[in-house]
């Protein structure tokens, strides 16, 4: 008989962060526990608390690294030297909307989960992506845009792709109504 690999050395904190963003989404923060994690992963909780020390820390991480994820898309659209300011700004909107509807359990962690335990937290991630958002669209259009401006904007994507979330509905189905969205947005900025 072989030997068993250790716990520890099967479960990575990729995976662990994987299923727990899908159970928080599903779940909620407030009845998410160690134990649940680690009974959808079929394994010890000590596995879990061998890369973690609690689940703040879980949640923690995972919202970091979706806003990176998010933030990289602008990132991506703002150094691509080969489109113009107006096809920038199409594409900020565009793919922020397609960003969310394709990786929909990571927006309901980002945006949607409400608890008092992590509030504050929530509120650093979405500040920051707002910032980043409101330098590229100001960046991008002819006029002088007021932070009220950028925030109706930001406002109206991020309801459109809560909307469609809650719907249960992918990016694929709404693709052209994503455009749609993008474009009437873009006539309010110019």
């Amino acid at each position: 008989m072989s030997p068993r690999k250790s716990s520890q050395e099967e479960l990575s904190k990729a995976i662990i962060l994987d299923v727990a963003r899908d159970l928080f989404a599903s779940n909620g923060y407030a009845s998410l526990s160690m134990r649940k994690i680690a009974n959808v992963l079929q394994c010890s909780h000590g596995a879990i608390y061998y890369h973690f020390k609690n689940k703040a820390e879980i949640f923690y991480e995972i919202v970091e690294h979706d806003f990176e994820k998010l933030d990289q898309e602008l990132h991506d659209v703002m150094s691509d030297r080969t489109t113009t300011s107006d096809e920038k700004l199409f594409l900020l909107l565009y793919r922020y909307i397609k960003f969310g509807l394709t990786n929909q359990n990571h927006y309901e962690v980002m945006f949607l989960i409400r608890d008092e335990d992590v509030k504050s937290y929530l509120q650093e991630g979405p500040n920051k992506s707002l910032q980043l958002f409101g330098e590229a669209i100001s960046s991008l259009v002819a006029k002088p845009i007021t932070s009220k401006e950028i925030y109706s904007i930001f406002l109206s994507l991020h309801g459109f792709v809560t909307h469609f979330c809650r719907a249960e509905t992918n990016f694929e189905d709404i693709k052209d109504l994503s455009k749609s969205h993008a474009q009437f947005l873009i006539k309010a900025l110019h």
